[in-house]
């Protein structure tokens, strides 16, 4: 570098300056009086503010390549590709694609585009489960804080998914979140300032919706709450729960939302799978917080489609199954089936027992709410019978929750929390307990203290014991046909090659599968073992990641994970979760009571990130159980069949209720067991018809609806287009996997490719610096040798040939950092790309420079506000020109990019390539212009395209610009000399 004193001054964005000992770049927000800067190929992280005033800081220049730095022909190659990996601010129309590491599909672009048409953002965003809702409110995020339209952002989810979305925000958007839980408030406020807040507005946080809802925490949240706002899973909180602490519950998180959504500059990104619960008020008050219109709009009109369009983006799988042709991990097809089995005759025994039971209880009750009380604890008993022996034990011995109920009304929406899987309900977080079926005996209106409490009577107590009694018997698979049925199929899957998760409604089921499972698959004798880990509610958060990555991680000695493996959880898992990278197919061991939360099981494994091609999801149904056929028949087939007949998959109706406790009203009151066994004979049942046409009618109203979605009228494509040419600015695919091999192998990594088209890299030998740093990346237990996928994604402690991947963006960093550092203080192997060469080759036919530029941009982009923002951006672009540069001959772009793979075919003098560099490196002010004029060329390119996109999404143009800042610099010299040809043959 060389500087030159100067008086203190006005710096421009992007200019460089030398103070404190090494070069910076100057960044938007400096002043005369405070310059924010940025070391010269740093990191963000590195930004540092200096005051003119009192340190010295002059003007500098980007000192050009010295002879002395000559390197091989592949040289060119990785300083180039090194430099635009390390890029942070690219200088295209999305800002954050360069600092963001995750390669986002085309229609993940599409909430983005909708996001930037708005001043202040309001989206819901309802993609099926598993094809990336989370990556595209994340991108939102980080384009908003990348424009400066946001100063902070939280997340408001689930404790347990919490640390799931923290390590998505920073391992993918690079922001780093502080977790605000209930274990970590106390430590987060010893470390606050006394009398401030924990939350600042310009800070990032991930908080528990349910812990920051408590009027302890939520005025104070709401006071000092960032602008931006991204809420998980959020119809949790607009459920319609009426009941105790459940509604209480929800109440506080819909007014804790509605307060967020009430400040009307705060951008609110709703993010759910499951928006509408076929309830048409919780959906109104969810639509309503991103615009109180949409709280009484008509939905049925093309007007009130139209406003709700601008507001709502939903794709299913078959929408954007077509931006997954190229290779990226996404499910093609999911293997569905169901699996009958026939129950053994001590266990129907015990199912005709309890159904007569239960036909005496609700028919010998005393007035209507007696009576409801009974139909929910027998229809408990019924249903965790169907369930395994284990639950229906717990459950015949616990209080059935009905019992607190004072109405008819209060004990049916009681049962249906906990005994139905409403689709309206907060979530299946905490609700796989087991329901219970005991109830108090009858006592008359007048009755008090120990006489209201008394226990059930002895006769019923009796009866109820001797089932329980019955049920234990039961216990494994020589009497339960559904346990041994599913060890059958989870062994024949396992033989597949498949890894499984076994779905079970109770806590007490999963215990008793996942126990009976463990034995059986890993008897004496047994060839391959088979590691079984259950996950249910008893379990934290924080346990649920331990167990999991205890099944799925490497062990402390550092071996991998078995291949064979069985994880066996509750609805605890079923959303949010990611387990794609572990398992390939869910088997439903549980019906569940409502076809919604069957696709949030498989969508655990049926998502973005799965690497196996086809997926299984299978049902277990006892072919002779009552009760599963009536779910089967009135809920999940009738779904599946609605859901091929019309491409579109809708809640169930509200209707859906009220027919399944007509159905089962069928079964219990009046016996007709054997007609619900045979599909169709439900028609007769005049409400459970209702419900298909019901259910008919508004998939096909959907239907009609979608094609007036906003998305539709996105032309992702286009906005494609503009993001393939910013990420070739940053590094192709195929260039990124070229540099990452060739510079592992050059820093003694001895990569060795894989089967799967990656390569392997062994960590060991190499450079101190760049093994702490890959080490980190990975965690201190990642496999070794370092696996490098040729994908867009990677499991843990394994590395992505992209751009974004860590441990690449570690390896072009250490690349970039040893070619600029002076070469005397890094020995020479550590220093693969070097910034000069001279290459014989027959690539040219006359002499030919290659130069590899750096240009820096300042941005002028409008933002929301009306005014106009600062902001500095880089690109790099390889020139070149035959003959002399006096009187240079510029190439086109594709063939100056070509030379870099041009291969050297005779040897050069080491001493003639340093006399010739030295020449050309004298000679470079001379064409110091032109390379001015092609900086202001590409600056004129770059606004074009922020113009193309802004026109796209409808944002801002009045104040839009893109200026050059400074001379280009020149980061390398690599001259090509045509090979010298010799004769062949005979007399040559």
């Amino acid at each position: 570098m060389t500087t030159a004193a100067q008086p203190t001054r006005q710096y421009a964005v992007g200019s460089l300056v030398h103070a404190r000992g090494r070069e910076w770049v100057v960044l938007p927000d400096s002043t005369s009086e405070l310059l924010v800067l940025r070391p010269l190929g740093g990191a963000d992280d590195d930004i540092a503010g200096v005051l003119p005033g009192l340190e010295t800081v002059v003007p500098a220049t980007f000192a050009p390549p010295t002879p002395s730095d000559l390197g091989e022909q592949q040289a060119a190659g990785l300083l180039r590709t090194a430099l635009r990996i390390g890029f942070r601010s690219g200088a295209g129309p999305f800002r954050s694609l360069a600092s963001i590491a995750v390669d986002p599909r085309p229609y993940q672009l599409v909430p983005l585009l909708m996001a930037l048409r708005q001043d202040t953002v309001r989206l819901l965003i309802a993609d099926d489960v598993g094809i990336g809702k989370t990556v595209e409110a994340g991108l939102i995020a980080a384009e908003l804080l990348a424009q400066g339209d946001a100063r902070g952002l939280v997340v408001l989810c689930s404790p347990a998914l919490a640390e799931q979305w923290r390590a998505e925000l920073y391992g993918k958007f690079g922001v780093d979140a502080r977790l605000v839980l209930p274990s970590t408030i106390g430590r987060l406020e010893r470390e606050t300032p006394y009398g401030q807040s924990v939350f600042r507005p310009n800070g990032a946080y991930v908080v528990s919706t349910d812990f920051i809802k408590s009027p302890r925490h939520r005025e104070d949240f709401l006071r000092h709450c960032p602008d931006l706002v991204i809420v998980d899973e959020a119809h949790s909180c607009v459920s319609d729960t009426t009941v105790g602490a459940s509604a209480r519950s929800s109440q506080q998180r819909y007014a804790l939302l509605r307060a967020l959504a009430d400040r009307t500059d705060r951008h609110l990104l709703l993010v759910t799978a499951t928006p509408h619960s076929g309830k048409e008020e919780p959906f109104r008050r969810l639509i309503g917080l991103l615009d109180d219109r949409l709280t009484a709009v008509p939905l049925d009109t093309d007007a009130g489609r139209r406003l709700l369009a601008e507001f709502f983006v939903q794709r299913r799988r078959a929408d954007i199954r077509e931006d997954f042709q190229d290779g990226a991990h996404f499910p093609s097809s999911r293997d569905t089936a169901e699996t009958a089995y026939t129950l053994h005759r001590d266990y129907k025994k015990l199912l005709d027992e309890v159904l007569s039971y239960a036909r005496e209880t609700v028919r010998a009750a005393d007035g209507a709410l007696q009576q409801r009380q009974r139909w929910w604890s027998t229809l408990a008993l019924l249903r965790t019978l169907s369930s395994s022996p284990a639950a229906a034990v717990q459950s015949l011995n616990t209080r059935a929750g009905v019992e607190e109920a004072d109405t008819p009304a209060e004990a049916d929406r009681t049962g249906e929390r906990t005994v139905s899987d409403p689709a309206d309900s907060e979530t299946p977080e905490s609700a796989d307990a087991v329901p219970g079926t005991r109830l108090p005996k009858a006592a008359g209106p007048e009755a008090t203290g120990a006489e209201a409490d008394a226990d059930i009577d002895d006769e019923e107590k009796a009866r109820l014991v001797a089932m329980a009694e019955a049920a234990k018997k039961l216990y494994g698979p020589t009497r339960d046909a559904k346990l041994k049925k599913l060890i059958t199929t989870v062994s024949d899957l396992l033989d597949e090659g498949y890894r499984p998760i076994v779905f079970c409604r109770y806590i007490a089921t999963a215990d008793y599968v996942a126990d009976h499972l463990k034995k059986i698959l890993n008897k004496k004798g047994t060839e391959h073992p088979v590691a079984v880990a259950s996950v249910t509610g008893e379990l934290s958060p924080d346990q649920r990641v331990t167990r999991i990555a205890e099944l799925t991680g490497t062990d402390e000695e550092g071996n991998p994970a078995p291949e064979r493996r069985v994880l066996v959880a509750t609805d605890c898992l079923s959303e949010g979760v990611n387990l794609q990278e572990s398992f390939d197919a869910v088997l439903h061991y549980d019906l569940a009571w409502n076809p919604t939360r069957h696709e949030q099981r498989e969508g655990r494994v049926d998502r973005f990130g799965q690497r196996t091609d086809v997926v299984k999801a299978l049902t277990l149904y006892g072919a002779d159980n009552p009760v599963d056929g009536i779910v089967l028949n009135v809920l999940l087939r009738k779904h599946e069949r609605i859901r091929r007949v019309t491409g579109i998959s809708v809640p169930v109706p509200q209707e859906s209720e009220s027919a399944m406790q007509a159905v089962f009203e069928g079964l219990i009151l009046r016996g007709e067991r054997a007609a619900y066994e045979q599909e169709g004979l439900f028609a007769q049942e005049e409400v459970a018809e209702q419900l298909e046409i019901a259910w008919q009618s508004s998939a096909e109203r959907e239907k009609r609806y979608r094609s007036r979605y906003a998305q539709l009228t996105i032309k992702k494509d286009e906005v494609a287009a503009e993001v393939d040419e910013i990420r070739a600015a940053l590094g192709t695919g195929e260039e990124v996997r070229d540099f990452t091999r060739r510079a592992m192998g050059a820093l003694r990594g001895m990569p060795a490719p894989t089967k799967q088209g990656g390569f392997t890299a062994h960590t060991d030998a190499l450079p101190q610096g760049l093994r702490d740093t890959i080490s980190h990346a990975l965690g201190p237990r990642h496999p070794r040798p370092v696996v490098f996928h040729d994908a867009p994604s990677a499991p843990r402690g394994e590395a992505a040939l992209t751009r974004t991947d860590p441990v690449v963006a570690a390896v072009a960093r250490f690349v970039l950092d040893a070619a600029l550092d002076d070469a005397g203080k890094v020995p020479e192997w550590q220093r693969p790309a070097r910034r000069c060469g001279v290459v014989r080759t027959k690539a040219v036919e006359r002499n030919t420079t290659l130069l590899l530029v750096r240009h820096r941009f300042q941005l002028n982009l409008p933002a929301r506000d009306g005014s106009v923002r600062e902001q500095l951006a880089e690109d790099a672009r390889v020139v070149a020109y035959r003959g002399q540069p006096g009187a240079p001959e510029w190439l086109p772009e594709d063939e100056a990019v070509a030379l870099l793979d041009a291969r050297a075919t005779q040897n050069t003098d080491p001493k003639f390539a340093t006399e010739h560099i030295a020449e050309i490196l004298a000679a470079l002010p001379a064409i110091m212009p032109e390379l001015r004029d092609q900086s202001a060329e590409l600056g004129r390119t770059l606004e074009a395209s922020h113009r193309r996109v802004r026109t796209a999404s409808r944002a801002r143009l009045a104040g839009l610009k893109v200026v050059p800042q400074g001379d280009p610099d020149i980061l390398g010299v690599y001259h090509y000399r045509p090979a010298p040809t010799f004769p062949q043959g005979v007399g040559a």
